[in-house]
């Protein structure tokens, strides 16, 4: 079938109810229809961009009608950057679906016993809330056109990938996901960047100075930006850096990264200071017991992106972790040790586990900011790691806290916390669904006793969850 044959557009159809991943559904002659940027009770005309026997996916081009709890997003760029799928809906209703989600996905996958889901921990700030941003140069800007006309070549874009395409970039004005100086520092070297006509990068082409740039900005107010560059041109870099130092006040840490490779990462490179520490300080604090802890993040460093919510997230944690002060806790997952030593003052030991050494190198400096001597990290896979030997040095633990990654845990994994037994464990989850799936497998020897959704990221279909397992009798 040609490619123009497969467009085809439904008209006037009426949105019935919310999907997953940020989509809503319709039922047209019995297939089930996916569709963005759109909410129940919206009546559309639909592009259809694939279409199966059974369900179909597209995006709306006209709306006939819009849904009377629908809002108007607060970002020009809504559903051309697909950054924020839920602009459109007030945060109520979001937290609603969510809540929904997450029962409705722990029910179909886990088939098992659950209690009543705790309500969701919503967010108090809905705009600005992420301490990290990353944001990509392109030399081809993506506009919202037909689907064979929707670039511009060599004229250079900074923002975020189109949705769907790995070279094409939406040209942001403002972003509402993170607070100033973050426009100013994103808009400030693109604009040098054109006027000096520094070449923005080629996805297909690989060729091109400036690639990404790295913004965090902490609760503290420090603010550290990583430049990543496809050239070792240090005559351009030198000249773009200290431009944007002079521009844009506030910038108490500034590093560049050069990047020769095929793609993005970089865990395996090294970033230079250019200004300032290399590093920015952020603060969270325990509500229950009043601690509070200092994070050194690096460049390559991971951390939670929400900080106010993370701080949410682990008081949940350290809740359902049921604490007295003389338990040993295992923290599997544990990267740069932020919940172990958020959760440390109510243990008697802390053991962290990350396959990742640069991580652990961070878990262990942040131990030491936080004077605390009785939490000890290892890199390495959990499975290797966690045997007799290691157990008869440390101790068999008391509660288990795993936070993997969206993919969820290795079924080793699981079968290895089936066989340790520990009385509690903490399953905290970015993804529901690899969540309920590893439960099920746990319910060999443990029933879930508590769920506590927590809400990290507004406007976005993202949520994470926190599970309370318990040792059956």
């Amino acid at each position: 079938m040609k490619r123009k044959d497969k467009i085809r557009i439904l008209e006037k159809i009426e949105v019935e109810n919310y999907a997953g991943e940020g989509k809503s559904i319709a039922r047209v002659d019995g297939k089930v229809v996916f569709i963005e940027r759109v909410v129940p009770g919206d009546i559309v005309d639909v592009r259809l961009t694939k279409s199966k026997k059974d369900w179909a996916e597209g995006y709306p081009v006209h709306f006939h009608s819009y849904a009377k709890e629908r809002v108007t997003p607060c970002c020009k760029h809504f559903g051309v950057c697909g950054g924020c799928q839920w602009q459109m809906l007030p945060y109520s209703q979001q937290l609603i679906f969510k809540q929904k989600q997450v029962e409705e996905t722990l029910k179909r996958i886990g088939k098992i016993l659950l209690p009543e889901i705790l309500p969701i921990a919503g967010a108090e700030t809905t705009e600005f809330y992420r301490n990290k941003l990353e944001y990509t140069f392109s030399s081809k800007e993506y506009f919202e056109l037909p689907p064979d006309d929707n670039t511009i070549e060599n004229m250079g874009a900074a923002g975020f990938h189109a949705k769907g395409w790995f070279d094409k970039v939406v040209e942001i004005e403002k972003c509402w996901l993170q607070a100033e100086p973050t426009n100013a520092i994103r808009n400030t070297i693109a604009s040098f960047a054109r006027q000096e006509g520094f070449s923005f990068y080629d996805y297909k082409s690989h060729t091109g100075f400036l690639r990404n740039t790295l913004v965090r900005i902490c609760t503290t107010g420090e603010v550290m930006v990583n430049i990543v560059l496809g050239e070792d041109d240090m005559e351009k870099c030198n000249k773009l850096l200290k431009h944007l130092l002079e521009t844009v006040p506030g910038i108490t840490t500034l590093l560049y990264t050069i990047n020769k490779k095929f793609n993005d990462s970089i865990h395996d490179l090294k970033p230079i200071v250019y200004s300032g520490k290399g590093f920015v300080i952020e603060k969270m604090k325990d509500r229950v017991r009043g601690n509070e802890f200092i994070f050194k993040i690096g460049p390559q460093s991971f951390f939670q992106t929400n900080t106010k919510q993370a701080e949410k997230l682990y008081n949940i944690t350290m809740e359902f972790a049921e604490l007295t002060g003389n338990e040993i806790v295992y923290d599997l997952y544990c990267g740069t040790g932020s919940i172990g030593i958020f959760i440390s003052k109510g243990a008697r030991k802390i053991i962290g586990v990350e396959q990742l050494p640069i991580a652990i190198n961070d878990a262990k400096e942040n131990a030491i900011l936080n004077k605390i001597s009785h939490a000890e990290f290892f890199d390495g896979d959990v499975i290797d790691i966690c045997k007799e030997d290691f157990f008869n040095q440390h101790g068999m633990p008391d509660v288990i806290i795993t936070d993997p990654p969206r993919a969820g845990m290795h079924e080793k994994l699981v079968q290895k916390i089936l066989e340790i037994a520990a009385p509690i464990v903490v399953y905290v989850s970015c993804n529901p669904a690899t969540q309920a799936r590893d439960i099920n497998l746990l319910d060999e020897k443990y029933y879930v006793s508590k769920i506590q959704p927590v809400d990290m990221f507004p406007h976005t279909q993202h949520i994470e969850n926190v599970v309370q397992l318990k040792l059956k009798k």
